[in-house]
């Protein structure tokens, strides 16, 4: 195998093995610790939403206008949060990942991403009352299908 493929190939086992085994980092949170029926916690996630991450994502979770091409600089616009997004193909436990370190922390340093993580501005129940609101949002035919995503990483 050349160099390359050598790079490629551990970049790959990195993001899976982090993907399936890295804890959230206090081990606080459950994989399925998202509320999306608790409208205290929706509540209170909308409105970190609304200041923390709808000048990106939109108000109403819309994403940015063509979020599936690559902008000049490489990256990809925000995508939405509403069910038209992918947002629910993803369990709760990489959400938070995603949500608290960041897309680049996950997907190694090199990934071009304008996703930080949160993990300086948010506390770990901040950031799982945002990711249940967005998820309150869903029709209840995809919070099914998000919730299957999520029994079938715990069992991983």
């Amino acid at each position: 195998m050349r160099p390359m493929s050598w790079s490629l190939l551990a970049l790959f086992v990195f993001v899976m093995a982090t993907y399936f085994y890295w804890p959230f980092g206090n081990n606080k949170v459950d994989a399925s610790l998202l509320r999306s029926s608790d409208r205290t916690i929706v509540s209170s996630g909308e409105k970190i939403y609304q200041k923390s991450c709808a000048s990106c994502h939109g108000v109403k979770l819309e994403g940015q206008p063509n979020w599936r091409n690559r902008l000049d600089n490489g990256r990809l616009p925000a995508p939405p949060h509403d069910e038209t997004g992918h947002t629910w193909h993803h369990s709760d436990r990489l959400l938070f990942k995603i949500t608290k370190l960041g897309s680049a922390a996950l997907a190694g340093s090199n990934y071009e991403t304008d996703m930080r993580g949160f993990k300086d501005e948010l506390s770990d129940e901040e950031i799982i009352a945002v990711l249940s609101y967005i998820k309150s949002t869903w029709p209840e035919k995809i919070r099914r299908r998000q919730d299957m995503i999520n029994e079938q990483s715990r069992q991983r």
